[in-house]
């Protein structure tokens, strides 16, 4: 036993080298509000500005492959953060820090819906409601201007990366619900920066290299076999055959599903509320519309990926099983929905990494950075139209402050992104 520990000495200590990192990723997903877009500016501002964990090309290129993958792109960007400082090891470690506390949380918001729904819970002789979370929508739009000025600086040098952006922009803010629409984008901008030989002109050829299959094989088999698995529950009628069906659904919608949570939750509102009203059948996993909609609306509310919202879907999808199953239904809808990002983005992003080194890929770099800016951008704006900012009243005029005044304490001050995510709670609370 003593042998054993001392043969992964070596190990434990590159481990220990990354404390600071694991420490900064965990202080990220507490105050990591608004969605994959929303995320940027935190993310800019806690692993580029703070830390220098990584470059601002670099993690431009990260969420540039990750907006082409399917999945939780927030989710495969901070993956991919642990994978380039630690390896296979960190990475896992690093993915399991972002995504527990949302879905903790989501978990235990499932016990707990009834009891909000129908005004029931206070703290410190209030209700605990929505409203605490008011004006973190606001704060998360001042977080993605940060973060849409920052890559224009960077990724946006000349005309056609201006025009590109611009379309990029206007697309996404006409179609953002659209699934396929960012990775057409990304392709697009891609191919119209290849037609131009003289800015980044050939560079000499680089040999093939090995690629390892593990990752996709592992990604293809299980999904085949929960496809499997859950056809078998339905048509022998297994015991808990609502387990099986949940982790395929999830595994399915994590593999699928483009465009992040503001595609996954229609997607899961359809599987979950609309075809069980359709199709009535008791063994199905199912919700009601109430209970849907306020855990899609709760999961807006808190730090960390909105895929999160898997675990509260398949806590309150198994509750009427009895508490164990409840807590079973969580735990596969936070495993099921985000491991598929995982192995996608770690097969995908080695061949992505040498595919780079050819010019091809290299010019198209610059077009796909310019799209991410204009996806930023059209993301900016279409969020800001759902926010209350041209009513002239108390409301309106905070949120205006609260956008601007988040856009400039990222741009001006060194102050942490909790605490700027603590003052809109405290806004919320009185106001």
């Amino acid at each position: 036993m003593i042998h054993l520990l001392f043969a992964n000495f070596p190990k434990q200590m590159k481990l220990l080298r990354h404390i600071h990192f694991l420490r900064s990723v965990f202080l990220y997903t507490i105050s990591a509000f608004g969605g994959p877009q929303g995320h940027l500016g935190m993310m800019i501002k806690t692993f580029v500005d703070k830390r220098q964990y990584v470059t601002k090309e670099e993690l431009m290129d990260y969420i540039a492959f990750c907006q082409l993958l399917p999945g939780a792109s927030s989710t495969q960007t901070i993956t991919l953060i642990g994978y380039k400082r630690g390896g296979v090891v960190l990475a896992a470690l690093t993915l399991i820090i972002w995504i527990l506390p949302a879905c903790f949380l989501m978990s235990l918001f499932s016990f707990f819906v009834d009891y909000i729904n129908n005004g029931q819970l206070h703290f410190m002789g209030a209700k605990v409601g929505l409203n605490l979370f008011k004006f973190i929508q606001p704060m998360a739009v001042g977080f993605l201007g940060f973060a849409a000025f920052r890559a224009y600086k960077i990724s946006v040098t000349n005309l056609i990366t201006t025009v590109i952006m611009c379309v990029g922009l206007l697309t996404t803010y006409l179609l953002f619900k659209t699934p396929w629409i960012f990775p057409i984008l990304i392709i697009c901008g891609g191919i119209v920066t290849n037609f131009s030989s003289k800015r980044i002109p050939e560079k000499e050829k680089m040999k093939p290299r090995h690629i390892k299959w593990r990752n996709i094989l592992f990604f293809l088999l299980l999904f085949a076999v929960a496809g499997f698995l859950s056809e078998s529950a339905r048509t022998n009628n297994w015991e808990n055959r609502k387990a099986y069906n949940l982790f395929e659904n999830f595994y399915r919608f994590g593999s699928f599903v483009f465009g992040g949570g503001d595609v996954l939750i229609p997607m899961m509102y359809e599987q979950y509320v609309v075809r069980p009203e359709q199709k009535p059948d008791s063994l199905r996993a199912k919700l009601t519309r109430e209970e849907f909609l306020t855990g899609s609306g709760m999961v807006r509310a808190i730090p960390g990926p909105v895929f999160s919202v898997a675990a509260y879907t398949g806590g309150i999808a198994m509750k009427a099983e009895g508490k164990k199953m409840h807590i079973i239904g969580c735990v596969i809808g936070a495993i099921a929905i985000f491991l598929p990002s995982a192995l996608l983005v770690l097969f995908f992003y080695p061949v992505w990494h040498n595919l780079k080194k050819y010019v091809i890929v290299y010019r198209a770099l610059e077009g796909i950075n310019a799209v991410v800016v204009g996806i930023m951008g059209g993301a900016f704006l279409y969020l800001l139209k759902d926010i209350s900012v041209l009513s002239f009243n108390m409301v309106s005029i905070i949120n205006i402050l609260v956008i601007a005044g988040t856009f400039s304490l990222l741009k001006f001050t060194r102050l942490p992104a909790p605490y700027i995510v603590l003052i809109c709670l405290i806004l919320g609370w009185f106001f």
